[in-house]
């Protein structure tokens, strides 16, 4: 079976690239998970690497130590080539990815972040992010209900 790389995170410091091969990547603790990272820091199920329309985008799971992209915590994001993505709180990446010619560009998809959707003390990491319970990720949980849903809306 082939599958096509849409790119690789590449460990900050060194080590192998980790190739980019699904759609939808889930990032923890747990053996299940697509990109295991078996440390204290990270939670079992920590983030959510996401691509769409030729863009990568990164998703918090409501994890303890929270993820940061170019040193800013996020509960989610638009991946530039080259960003550095930190998760838990030393396990730094930078994710490598060709831009498609042809596509919207970057800044149109950042402005359709919803930048009011957090509070200050959210994008501080001083807070927790308020999940409606059917957001919330739990025993079971298959991130990819929440991607088709919003798929599903979208059309």
């Amino acid at each position: 079976m082939a599958f096509e790389v849409n790119g690789e995170l590449v460990p900050v410091g060194g080590g192998d690239p980790i190739p980019l091969i699904r759609e939808i990547l889930v990032i923890g603790r747990r053996e299940s998970c697509d990109i295991p990272l078996r440390f204290q820091d990270i939670s079992q199920q920590h983030a959510q690497l996401i691509f769409r329309e030729g863009y990568w985008y990164i998703r918090d799971l409501n994890s303890t130590n929270g993820i940061k992209v170019q040193g800013q915590r996020v509960q989610q994001k638009l991946l530039h080539p080259n960003d550095e993505i930190s998760i838990g709180r030393r396990r730094r990446f930078t994710i490598q990815y060709t831009l498609v010619a042809g596509r919207r560009a970057m800044e149109e998809l950042e402005e359709e972040e919803d930048v009011m959707g957090q509070s200050l003390l959210e994008k501080a990491g001083l807070e927790r992010p308020k999940y409606e319970l059917d957001e919330r990720p739990r025993k079971g949980f298959d991130p990819a209900d929440i991607l088709l849903a919003e798929d599903d809306e979208t059309k």
